[in-house]
C-alpha cells in the first residue's frame, strides 16, 4: 500500500454528519486520555498542604468556582473556539504556528530554503486578505524579518514549549498511574499500601513502555470506548453526590467564591492554584492532534461529552467533601473516596485503564514532536519505527520510549506522592499554553492580519490567567517544580546545540562548495574513468557542487557512469503532496550524465521505505530526462545559475510518467538491457531494469539514449556516497563555540543516525569520504 497516498486522501476529509461523528468519537481515546484523567488527582493535590478543608465549605467552593472557570475558559474558550482555527493545513501544535509564522513572515532559520518551496500547494500564504503596509503589523514583520536575533527568540520560544511537551511526555504517566493506583489505599491499611503503591505503578509503567514498539493501532480499537466508559462513569457518579449530598453545590460555579477563596486563604491560596491548574493538563492535545481528526470532531466531542462529564465529575467530588469534613486519613480529599463503596473495585480498574490509554496519547504525541523537531533541523537523527501502513502519525522511537520509561520510573519511585507529581506536571502544562498564547498573538497579526489592539488584549486576558497559575507552580520549585525545568533545559541545550552545529556545517558547505567551471574544465568524462553503475551522493546543499565530490574525484581514478546529487530536506509545511516530492535538473550539460535530485518532505511527511525511495529517486531522473527539453551546450555561461529545476512526483503519483519495473529472471522482451549483476547481499542475485515510458509525446533520440544509459547503470548497481566529517571550531573561535561544537555537537553527531534511505544499500557499495569541517 502507498503511504503517502493513504494520507495524502486523508487530509481531505468528508463533512459529512456521519464522518463527523466517528471522528469525534474516535479523538476520545486519543485526544482527551489525559484530560479526563485529571479529576484522579485535581483536589488532592490542591489541598496536600497549602489549604485546608473547613466547616464552612468555603474552601471546597472556592475550588471548585476556579475548576470551573478555568476549564471554560482555557479548554473551551481559548483552544476549542480560537487557537483550533490556527490550523497548519490541517495540522496543529506549537510547530504548526512557528511553520505558519515562518511562512508568512519569513523568520525560519533553516539554512537550505528555496523559491521553488513557495509553489508547494500547502506553502500557500493566504493572499485573500489585502495587507495595508501602513499599519503596525506590518512594520512587525518587517521587523522580525531584518533582525536575526529576533528570529533566534522566536525559535529558542518554539523550543521552550516543545521541551515542555517531552517534559510533560515523563511526568503525565508518572501522575496518572500513580493516581490511579493510589485507589488501593481504601482496601487496605496504611503500611500494605505503602509497600504496594509504587511498586505497582512501576510495573504498569514499564508494561506500558515495553508495549510501544507494537504501535497503539494494535489496541487502539479499545482507546475510545475506554474513555467513553471513564467519562460516563464520572460524570454518572457526579450526578448521584450531588443529589444525594449537596444540590446546591451548583451555586459554587459562580466567580464570587473566588474572590471569597483568595480573600480567606490569601497566600495560600494562591500557592494552591499549581493543584488547580492539573485540571486542565491535557487541553493543548485537542491542538496538537488537529492533524488526525478535524476541528468540528474536535469541538464536538469537548463541547458535548468531554466538558459537561468533568464539570459534573468536579462538581460530585465538591458535593461529597462539602458534607463530610472528619475523614480520619490523609487521603481525605482523594477521588476515590467519593466513589460509592460497592463501585469502588469497578472504578479502580477502569481508572488504570484510563490512565493508561491517557499516559499512551502523551507519549505518541512525544514521538510525533520529536519527529517534527528532527524533520526542521532542531534534534539530532534517531530511528522511527512507523507502526502502521494506514494510521498517520503512529510511530515509536526506540531510544525516546527507553529513555522516557527511565525518567518516569525515577519520578514515580523518587516522588512517591501525588504533590510533587502535580507541582511538576503543572508547570509543564502551562508553560506550554503561555508559548501557545505568545505565538497565536504573533499569528492573529501576521497571519490573520487582525489588528495589533486584537492580538493585546488576547495576549493579556488569556496571558494574565495562564501567567498567574505559572506564578503559582513556579514559587513551589523545590517542591517537585524544578524538574520540568531541568529537563526541558538538557533537551533545550541539546535542541539548540543540533541546530546552530548544523547551520555552521550547512554553511560551510556553501562556502566551499566547487563552481562549476572547474567542472566544465574536466569535460564529459570528468578526467577520469567512467564505470558502469550509478553514484548517489548525499550533500545538503540544494545548488553547487559540494566538496567531497572534488575530493573524490582528486584522489581516485574512477568514477560512475550516472551521477546523481541527492539532498533530502525538510520544509516548513506539514506535507508535502507526492505529485510536488522532486525538485530534478542537471549538473553541466547532458553529456556528464550529472543529476541533482531534492527530495522535499514536511515536517509531519513519512519517509518511505528505502526500496520504493530509491526507485522513486530513479524514476524521477527518468521523468526529467523524457519531459526536459533544454538545450545545454559546454559553452554556455547559464551553468553558473545551477538553479534550472523540474518538479517530479513520486512513480505512484505520476501514472502518466516513466514507471521502472525490475524482474530477478531472464526476459527476452526487455530490449536494451544489459545482464550485469547488482549486489543486494553476500548473494548475487541478477536483476534486470525496464523503463516503461508513455507512447506520448514522443521522446527525441538522445534522451532515448540517456534513458538507456540510465537503465543500464541501475542493472549494474548503485554506490552510496557520503561525507564522514569531522567538525570542529575555526582557530580563534571563543571557547563557547569550541566547546559547543569540539564536544556538544560533535557528541550527538557520532550518536546519530544516518540517512535512512541508506540503510538497505549493502556495506559493499557504500563509501565514506572523509572531510573536516572548520566552522
Amino acid at each position: 500500500m502507498d503511504l503517502e497516498s493513504v494520507i495524502h486522501k486523508n487530509t481531505i476529509k468528508e463533512e459529512s454528519w456521519k464522518t463527523v461523528l466517528t471522528l469525534a468519537y474516535q479523538s476520545l481515546g486519543v485526544v482527551y486520555g489525559d484530560l479526563s484523567t485529571s479529576p484522579l488527582y485535581v483536589y488532592k493535590s490542591t489541598f496536600a498542604e497549602d489549604i485546608q478543608h473547613s466547616e464552612t465549605n468555603e474552601e471546597i467552593y472556592g475550588v471548585l468556582s476556579f475548576v470551573f472557570w478555568t476549564l471554560t475558559l482555557i479548554p473551551l474558550l481559548k483552544y476549542v473556539f480560537i487557537v483550533l482555527r490556527a490550523d497548519d493545513n490541517g495540522e496543529g501544535g506549537t510547530f504548526a504556528l512557528y511553520s505558519l509564522l515562518c511562512r508568512h513572515a519569513r523568520v525560519s532559520l533553516l539554512p537550505n530554503t528555496q523559491v521553488a518551496d513557495e509553489n508547494l500547494t500547502e506553502y500557500t500564504i493566504d493572499g485573500t486578505t489585502p495587507i495595508n503596509k501602513k499599519n503596525v503589523g506590518w512594520g512587525f514583520k518587517s521587523l522580525l524579518e531584518k533582525h536575526r536575533v529576533l528570529q533566534r527568540v522566536l525559535l529558542v520560544l518554539a523550543l521552550i514549549g516543545t521541551c515542555m511537551v517531552i517534559g510533560d511526555g515523563v511526568l503525565t504517566p508518572a501522575i496518572s498511574v500513580f493516581s490511579a493506583v493510589s485507589g488501593l489505599e481504601l482496601s487496605m491499611s496504611k503500611e500494605q499500601h505503602r509497600y504496594v503503591e509504587v511498586p505497582v505503578a512501576c510495573v504498569i509503567l514499564v508494561f506500558l513502555f515495553a508495549l510501544q514498539h507494537y504501535g497503539t493501532h494494535r489496541v487502539g480499537c479499545l482507546f475510545a470506548p475506554v474513555v467513553l466508559t471513564w467519562l460516563l462513569c464520572i460524570s454518572a457518579i457526579g450526578v448521584y453526590n450531588i443529589f444525594h449530598w449537596n444540590p446546591h453545590v451548583y451555586q459554587a460555579l459562580s466567580p464570587y467564591y473566588m474572590f471569597k477563596f483568595l480573600k480567606k486563604t490569601q497566600k495560600r491560596g494562591w500557592m494552591s492554584l499549581g493543584g488547580i491548574l492539573l485540571c486542565i493538563t491535557g487541553s493543548e492535545a485537542m491542538f496538537a492532534d488537529l492533524g488526525h481528526f478535524s476541528q468540528l470532531s474536535i469541538k464536538i466531542a469537548f463541547t458535548f461529552l468531554v466538558y459537561p462529564s468533568l464539570i459534573l465529575a468536579y462538581m460530585g467530588q465538591a458535593a461529597y467533601l462539602s458534607k463530610h469534613h472528619s475523614l480520619e486519613s490523609d487521603y481525605r480529599i482523594g477521588f476515590y473516596v467519593s466513589v460509592p463503596v460497592k463501585l469502588r473495585w469497578p472504578v479502580l480498574a477502569i481508572a488504570i485503564l484510563q490512565a493508561v490509554v491517557g499516559s499512551q496519547a502523551v507519549i505518541t504525541g512525544t514521538f510525533s514532536i520529536i519527529k517534527q523537531c528532527s524533520a526542521l533541523g532542531c534534534f539530532p537523527k534517531v530511528k522511527i519505527i512507523h507502526t502502521s501502513s494506514k494510521i498517520h502519525g503512529q510511530i515509536y522511537i526506540p531510544e525516546i520510549n527507553w529513555s522516557l520509561m527511565l525518567l518516569c520510573l525515577a519520578i514515580t519511585v523518587g516522588f512517591r506522592d501525588t504533590k510533587r507529581m502535580g507541582n511538576a506536571a503543572g508547570l509543564a502544562v502551562i508553560t506550554v499554553m503561555l508559548v501557545t498564547t505568545c505565538l497565536m498573538s504573533l499569528v492573529i497579526v501576521l497571519c490573520w492580519h487582525k489588528s495589533v489592539l486584537l492580538a493585546i488584549c488576547f495576549i493579556l486576558f488569556f496571558g494574565s490567567i495562564e501567567a498567574l497559575y505559572f506564578s503559582a507552580s513556579l514559587i513551589k520549585f523545590l517542591e517537585g517544580a524544578w524538574v520540568p525545568i531541568a529537563l526541558s533545559l538538557i533537551f533545550l541545550l541539546v535542541m539548540y546545540v543540533w541546530h546552530y552545529g548544523t547551520l555552521k556545517k550547512y554553511e560551510f558547505d556553501v562556502e566551499n562548495k566547487v563552481p562549476i567551471n572547474w567542472l566544465l574544465s574536466l569535460g564529459p568524462t570528468l578526467g577520469i574513468v567512467r564505470v558502469k553503475g550509478i553514484g548517489l551522493i548525499h550533500t545538503e546543499l540544494v545548488s553547487g557542487i559540494p566538496a567531497i565530490f572534488s575530493h573524490f574525484v582528486t584522489n581516485l581514478p574512477a568514477f560512475h557512469q550516472v551521477v546523481i546529487f541527492l539532498c533530502v530536506k525538510s520544509v516548513p509545511v506539514p506535507h508535502v503532496r507526492p505529485e510536488e516530492r522532486f525538485l530534478v535538473g542537471r549538473v553541466g550539460p547532458k553529456e556528464y550524465r550529472l543529476y541533482r535530485c531534492i527530495a522535499r518532505y514536511g515536517y509531519r511527511d513519512i519517509h518511505k521505505d528505502d526500496i520504493e525511495f530509491e526507485k522513486d529517486l530513479i524514476c524521477s531522473v527518468a521523468e526529467f530526462i523524457r519531459s526536459d527539453t533544454s538545450e545545454y551546450g559546454l559553452g554556455f555561461g547559464s551553468f553558473e545559475d545551477d538553479t534550472k529545476m523540474t518538479v517530479v512526483g513520486t512513480s505512484a503519483s505520476n501514472l502518466e510518467g516513466v514507471r521502472m519495473s525490475e524482474d530477478d529472471q531472464d526476459n527476452s522482451q526487455m530490449e536494451g538491457t544489459s545482464e550485469l549483476m547488482e549486489v543486494k547481499s553476500p548473494e548475487r542475485v541478477k536483476k534486470r531494469v525496464r523503463f516503461v515510458v508513455p507512447d506520448s509525446p514522443q521522446i527525441d533520440l538522445d534522451a532515448r539514449e540517456e534513458l538507456l544509459e540510465l537503465m543500464e547503470a541501475k542493472e549494474a548497481g548503485m554506490a552510496f556516497i557520503m561525507s564522514h566529517s569531522y567538525v570542529r571550531a575555526k582557530r580563534g573561535s571563543s571557547w563557547i563555540k569550541k566547546v559547543v561544537i569540539n564536544y556538544g555537537y560533535d557528541f550527538l553527531r557520532r550518536n546519530s543516525r544516518g540517512p535512512t534511505y541508506a540503510l538497505s544499500i549493502p556495506h559493499v557499495s557504500t563509501l565514506e569520504v572523509g572531510m573536516i569541517y572548520h566552522v
